[in-house]
């Protein structure tokens, strides 16, 4: 089987990244391997421009992800949507300062940073952070404008644009509801290239049916985490993957797509694997994983659970008939 075309997000703060490509075996596995490098942009500094003018020497291809500082939340988001526009603006004007070259861009549209830090400290601490957002049901229509406008700005600067998402969003698509758009921020905006992100290192049980399950329908997929993670103080450790699981999840990604994202390149670099993948055995056959069943049935419950928050008289008239049914039998009996 031939090799997909890879490519490893990078996500390390300006003093990090410098330590790591002051290893030349990494642009040297890099150019081997014909892989691209994403860079998240949370900072733009001298350092992060020698980085990327390394990138640019060597030939590797290289995106950027403009992202906000850490005391900004980090992420773009449905509601930060005139600050990511100045932020895009700013790079272009650093990228110019600095005689960079790009491949493209990437916006990472998610749930602020401070969400995830909640799930970690207090799940239930949710609840009134998520709740008056049900009640907006603008926010996702305003959230698609402003990065559809975005988008339309960067194609003019003769970029292409490629998001990260997760596969959510494929179910909310298909039953046309706006409910996790307005719960989780999630912005349901098209790009050149959409990655959806299967990272299974938070789900290792669950994780490779689902990724089973929702890769014939997507366009690319990301896998991880190997390791490294947001350039966020504070932000919790991600559990990684071992070799073991990301070679199981690589094949099975490979299935479906020919275009693999891995999280992230610091974190295979210090666990050893980015060496490993120059010799890696794409031809080796797979198999659904156990639990695909599981990962289907509970899209299923999703997909229905979506179906009735977009169509609430539907539901109440499927609620009605069976009321009705139930009420003819026990008549009966």
């Amino acid at each position: 089987m031939q090799q997909p075309r890879l490519t490893f997000a990078c996500e390390l703060d300006r003093a990090r990244l410098t330590v790591l490509f002051s290893d030349a075996s990494v642009i040297e596995d890099l150019q081997a391997l014909g892989a691209h490098v994403i860079l998240m942009l949370s900072d733009l500094s001298p350092e992060r421009a020698a980085v990327v003018q390394q990138l640019n020497a060597a030939g590797v291809p290289a995106v950027a992800v403009p992202l906000l500082s850490a005391d900004e939340g980090y992420y773009f988001t449905a509601d930060n949507t005139q600050r990511a526009a100045e932020c895009y603006e700013e790079w272009k004007a650093w990228t110019a300062q600095h005689g960079l070259v790009w491949e493209g861009v990437g916006l990472d549209i998610e749930p602020e940073a401070r969400f995830y830090q909640q799930i970690m400290d207090n799940p239930w601490g949710l609840v009134p952070m998520l709740l008056p957002r049900l009640l907006d049901t603008e926010r996702p229509r305003r959230a698609q404008a402003a990065y559809a406008a975005l988008i339309d700005r960067i194609h003019a600067d003769r970029y292409s644009v490629e998001n990260y998402q997760f596969p959510l969003i494929a179910d909310e698509r298909r039953t046309g509801s706006t409910l996790l758009q307005r719960l989780l921020g999630l912005v349901d905006v098209r790009t050149d290239r959409e990655v959806w992100m299967q990272y299974n290192s938070f789900i290792r049980t669950l994780g490779p049916g689902l990724l089973w399950s929702y890769g014939p329908e997507a366009q690319a997929l990301a896998v991880g985490t190997t390791g490294g993670g947001p350039d966020v103080p504070g932000h919790p450790q991600m559990p990684v993957l071992s070799w073991d699981e990301l070679a199981r999840d690589l094949r099975l990604a490979h299935q479906w797509s020919d275009d693999l994202f891995i999280h992230s390149l610091e974190g295979c670099v210090w666990q050893g694997f980015l060496g490993r993948l120059r010799s890696f055995d794409w031809g080796q056959a797979v198999t659904p994983p156990k639990t695909t069943p599981l990962a289907e049935g509970l899209r299923q419950v999703l997909r229905g659970t979506l179906w009735a928050s977009a169509h609430p008289w539907g539901m109440l008239c499927v609620v009605a008939g069976i009321t009705w049914l139930v009420s003819r039998w026990h008549r009966r009996a």
